[in-house]
């Protein structure tokens, strides 16, 4: 699956025994339509890292990636399940936003890239 959208909120990070999680929710627009689609995506370890580092809400992205279903038994006894993409690849679209931006951005420091993308290592 690849996708171009932008971020609904920062992203969350989760730090496992085995991965560093990265999680966070695209908009992306629907054709021919004022809508949008909502998508989580997930990502690992190093990938993981640079999203966290790099991403805020509202910052355009493009992934590539895999749906991947996840199924358990909640607390209540029902089966629950989630459709998330597993992003194998993100590279961040447009500039950053920098303190003092009308809609309150966050600052980057001036060494950053703005434009890059960012593979998962290979496992």
């Amino acid at each position: 699956m690849n996708s171009i959208g932008r971020l609904t909120a920062n992203p969350t990070t989760h730090a496992g025994e085995k991965h560093e999680t990265c999680i966070f929710r695209l908009a992306v627009p629907r054709p021919g339509s004022d809508g949008a689609d909502f998508v989580d995506i997930v990502c690992f370890d190093k990938l993981a890292a640079t999203c966290a580092a790099w991403l805020t809400k509202g910052r355009e992205v493009a992934m590539v990636g895999k749906l991947r279903l996840s199924e358990w038994t909640g607390r209540d006894g029902e089966c629950r399940s989630k459709l998330q993409v597993v992003a194998d690849t993100v590279q961040f679209l447009g500039s950053p936003k920098k303190a003092g931006d009308p809609d309150g951005g966050v600052a980057e420091a001036a060494d950053k890239p703005a434009v890059g993308a960012y593979r998962r290592k290979a496992s």
